[in-house]
């Protein structure tokens, strides 16, 4: 089997779909793509990789994938994931698996990938508090309509990718100098469960975040939540 892996570590979905292949014990030959020079926008990347010009994407036997939700279905379907991290033969798991990757995008991703992008690339602007507030209230629901239910994991008491995916969009605003899970007890606890589950490969994907969150100024942190 040939694999390719295009990434770039301070990608979010690139995180999640590298310490995937990792954990699964899945050969891949890692091709890093330099997002901060732009690599992404040359012709060469965007004529022969990927048209939309992001990351992550997969090269399998020449059937070239774009989209992280698409390649993480993709290799479950071929699978080449675990059943534990991709559920397969139970039913009623695999379709509440769907519900939550279909949730992400809006739910979670979409509100804390825009507050880091504005923070990072626009730190005057004076939209960051709607944004901020867009992303707390996202966190709110991440807390208790997916994880403050009593369970472990976002499933239930095993971990699945939908973990994998929601922790790698969590860590995202740490490189602002926002810690998603300081106000919220139950998705820190949920968090040290998944980092401790992915590692060593988490904390070598998580490299990157770790030096730039270090670098950041701490935020005020607010009154925590459950």
């Amino acid at each position: 089997m040939s694999l390719k892996l295009y990434y770039d570590l301070m990608s979010q979905p690139s995180r999640a779909v590298y310490i995937l292949l990792k954990k699964s014990n899945i050969n891949f030959e890692p091709k890093y793509v330099d997002l901060r020079k732009g690599v992404h926008y040359t012709d060469e990347y965007s004529n022969n990789i990927n048209r939309f010009k992001k990351v992550p994407v997969i090269d399998h036997n020449g059937f070239i994938l774009t989209e992280s939700v698409a390649i993480i279905r993709y290799l479950g379907r071929e699978n080449l994931l675990p059943e534990a991290l991709f559920p397969r033969a139970d039913k009623v798991l695999n379709t509440r698996l769907d519900e939550f990757l279909e949730w992400q995008h809006l739910g979670l991703r979409a509100p804390l990938a825009m507050y880091f992008r504005v923070v990072m690339f626009s730190p005057d602007s004076e939209k960051i508090p709607s944004y901020q507030k867009r992303m707390e209230t996202a966190l709110d629901e991440f807390s208790t309509l997916w994880l403050g239910r009593g369970n472990q994991y976002i499933l239930g008491d095993t971990v699945t990718v939908a973990d994998l995916l929601a922790a790698c969009e969590v860590e995202q605003p740490r490189m602002t100098g926002y810690d998603c899970t300081a106000n919220y007890p139950v998705i820190r606890e949920w968090m040290d469960r998944v980092r401790t589950y992915f590692n060593p490969h988490y904390a070598e994907a998580s490299t990157i975040v770790e030096k730039i969150a270090a670098k950041r100024v701490p935020m005020k942190k607010p009154t925590a939540k459950l």
